[in-house]
């Protein structure tokens, strides 16, 4: 593992019962493991359609981004916290990879129609998560990226 800090590896003390955290390899395979369990899960089942469909979409998103270019050089583990916070859910994405390139999010622009054939593989991620998030941010703090976001209950205005 990289870094001097550790990624959490329990809840807090004192910690709620609507929150979820798992620490995963940081592989598309555990990504999807993942995935899976927490949409088919009891968080999965507390939750609207349209926020499991929205959760599994910016999640999916996120860890491949983790998976694919933060621990591109090397591997590492992803913790994933989730918590209710009324009828929304508040996410954070934390791991030891390498940092967001220029220690900030991508602006994620949604690309024009006549440039689909020319876009590199993917494109769409980061337009995604922002499209479907509120209070997006990041951080990086002693070696570990922290990537929070808020999932609305309801489908935000485009």
């Amino acid at each position: 593992m990289r870094g001097d800090a550790a990624l959490p590896s329990e809840p807090p003390a004192g910690a709620n019962a609507g929150q979820t955290r798992c620490i995963i390899p940081g592989t598309a395979e555990a990504v999807r493991e993942l995935l899976q369990s927490l949409v088919s899960g009891p968080l999965g089942r507390a939750l609207s359609p349209e926020q499991v469909s929205n959760l599994e979409i910016v999640l999916a998103e996120v860890l491949n981004n983790v998976v694919e270019h933060a621990y591109a050089a090397f591997p590492g583990r992803v913790c994933v916290t989730l918590r209710r916070e009324g009828a929304d859910l508040r996410c954070e994405v934390c791991d030891q990879g390498a940092a967001m390139p220029g220690l900030d999010l991508p602006a994620g622009r949604q690309a024009d129609l006549a440039e689909i054939a020319d876009l590199p593989e993917g494109g769409f991620g980061w337009f995604l998560i922002r499209s479907l998030t509120q209070d997006l941010s990041y951080r990086r703090d002693n070696g570990v990226n922290h990537l929070s976001f808020l999932l609305p209950a309801r489908q935000l205005p485009h």
